[in-house]
């Protein structure tokens, strides 16, 4: 038997999921390392990760545009990527990072001739699109990281079919798309690269040499726990995953932590861009 929560009651549980979890991270790290560490960062390093993020989104907006034109939405590149800048805007504050994708599917129904289903099959395939290729960097990061040797040896393994099967799903039912399936992959590993060297430049800022490959392994495995709507913008969600990655490969949790909140910080304020299309509605037009 389902049970139909309220749409406010399960955002409110979502807040109170995302606020339970950032108060057990904090209770189980040494927090006045995590601010020593805070108070030692680099700055210079923080400004080339913002752009390389910045970058990353781009490139991330352009490939949704890709998948919009193939389901004959008549879109700008300009209006895509202040409609992505709003989404982003309104993921830092709803469940999942979903929030922002229920706002374009309903603007773009309203000022386009294109149905919601059709709106939302495209935006869906393409966030697939890049948690697989998320899955595929992890996947060969994983021969680089301190993990147990049958991962190690096996998990690059996981990449080819993890592309055939989505390729073959694609080809068999939404096959208008099949056409563009290698492009936008390539945008994909291009997006999840950029992202990666912008966590790799927070790591320089905190001073962070070593065991880089390991950071970033956590890094990718947490963006993909981040991108389930269980918690509020993602919050939580990636600081649980390198708490308990660091524990288990050994790694520092203050820097790991200090990893998670800098690249969220760096992530709201790209996404608090966004802001002026919330009040200016009428660029959206």
């Amino acid at each position: 038997m389902k049970i139909h929560l309220p749409r406010h009651l399960k955002t409110a549980l979502k807040i109170i999921l995302s606020v339970g979890i950032l108060v057990f991270v904090l209770y189980k790290i040494d927090t006045k390392a995590l601010l020593e560490v805070f108070a030692q960062v680099q700055p210079l390093w923080l400004v080339p990760a913002l752009l390389f993020f910045a970058m990353s989104k781009y490139q991330s907006a352009f490939r949704l545009h890709r998948f919009l034109v193939y389901t004959d939405i008549d879109i700008s590149v300009s209006f895509n990527w202040k409609l992505y800048l709003l989404g982003m805007f309104y993921n830092l504050f709803l469940p999942g990072g979903i929030g922002g994708d229920g706002y374009k599917i309903y603007l773009l129904n309203k000022q386009t001739d294109a149905k919601a289903r059709s709106i939302f099959w495209a935006i869906l395939l393409d966030r697939v699109m890049g948690l697989l290729a998320l899955f595929c960097l992890a996947a060969g990061l994983a021969v680089a990281a301190t993990l147990p040797h049958f991962y190690k040896t096996y998990s690059w393994l996981l990449i080819p079919l993890a592309i055939g099967a989505y390729y073959y799903f694609i080809k068999i039912f939404f096959s208008r798309y099949r056409s563009i399936f290698i492009v936008t992959l390539i945008q994909s590993f291009l997006v999840q690269l950029a992202q990666m060297l912008s966590a790799l430049l927070i790591l320089f800022a905190i001073g962070v040499y070593d065991s880089t490959a390991d950071y970033l392994f956590l890094f990718l495995v947490s963006s993909i726990v981040a991108a389930l709507p269980i918690t509020v913008g993602g919050i939580g969600s990636r600081e649980i995953t390198f708490l308990l990655g660091a524990q288990v490969m050994q790694l520092s949790t203050s820097n790991s932590i200090a990893l998670s909140l800098l690249f969220y910080i760096i992530t709201a304020l790209v996404s608090l861009t966004g802001m002026y299309y919330s009040i200016k509605t009428e660029k959206l037009k």
